[in-house]
């Protein structure tokens, strides 16, 4: 595991992970994968296409993901049986 991958979803934020934090957390990922810290030239552009794939993945899990008892899943509980 990468222990410098922090937890995107609440309640260890407070509030939706920003764009940057979800990108370094895909970075993190691939560095570790990979076993590069950084892509040698001719290797630069699959290194990149892998981050930007995993922050996709990412964006994607946390909007999906329930979180029982947050105050969004309340929120979104209560505007459904309105």
């Amino acid at each position: 595991m990468c222990r410098s991958i922090k937890t995107l979803r609440p309640p260890a934020l407070p509030e939706k992970a920003t764009e940057e934090e979800i990108r370094a957390a895909a970075l993190q990922y691939v560095r570790k994968v990979s076993g590069f810290r950084a892509p040698a030239a001719h290797n630069q552009e699959v290194f990149e296409a892998a981050v930007e794939a995993i922050a996709e993945a990412t964006r994607d899990l946390l909007e999906g993901l329930q979180v029982r008892g947050s105050a969004s899943t309340a929120a979104a509980t209560a505007t459904a049986t309105g």
